[in-house]
This record gives structure tokens, sequence and C-alpha cells, in this order.
């Protein structure tokens, strides 16, 4: 059984930095490609950010290119989301993810992720 434990969410103010972690257990975690998703209330879950199992390839959403850096350190079996210049409307859940496959080229959507976590709650205040 996988599992996905996130942590360092919190309240921030614009223009502040957070720095997600994701701890991983159950399978080889060096195996498979990581994403990190985010939900704002009545919105739909999104893709923020995903990694290849190497953590050679890297993939972001354009609303947190250059904003936003995923890393992963397949040592401690933990993936970590380095959110700098953070804005409001970057309030939302944020939920690790990992994928059935080991590349991030086109793994966008929800459905391409088995494993969830049960996600940390991010609030940016104007």
């Amino acid at each position: 059984q996988v599992q996905l434990v996130e942590s360092g969410g919190g309240l921030v103010q614009a223009g502040g930095s957070l720095r997600l972690s994701c701890a991983a257990s159950g399978r080889t975690f060096s195996s498979y490609a990581m994403g990190w998703f985010r939900q704002a209330p009545g919105k739909e879950r999104e893709f923020a950010a995903g990694i290849s199992s190497t953590g050679r390839n890297t993939d972001y959403a354009d609303s947190v290119k250059g904003r936003f850096t995923i890393s992963r350190d397949n040592a401690k079996n933990t993936v970590y989301l380095q959110m700098n210049s953070l804005k409001p409307e970057d309030t939302a859940v944020y939920y690790c993810a990992q994928s059935a496959r080991s590349y991030i080229y086109n793994q966008r959507e929800v459905t391409a992720y088995n494993y969830w976590g049960q996600g940390t709650q991010v609030t940016v205040s104007s």
C-alpha cells in the first residue's frame, strides 16, 4: 500500500515563499514520476508541477512556471515543491500524487496518477 504524506503548507503573505514536502512509502519511489496538484474552493483539481522518476525532466503549468520548482530526493523517498513569489490565486489545497509511469511527458491529467496524499492547505493573503 502506497502512502503519501504532505507537509509544509500554511499561511503566507503575497510575495512570500513556502516549501512543500511529500514523503512516500510502500513501493519503489525511484521508479515513478511524481506530481503536485492543487484544488481551490469550487474549482477542479489542477496540475501544478511534475517530475520524472530520475528527476531529470520536469513539467510546470503556465500559471506557476518561473515561480515554483519541483524536485525529488530518491534516497529520502521525498518530493518537494518550492513555491516563491506566491500570489493570492495560489491559495488551494495542494496534493502530492504518484504516477503509474516513470516519465512526466503528457502526465497532467488527474487520471494519470494512481496514488494521492491527503493534501496540505496553502493560503496566500493579499
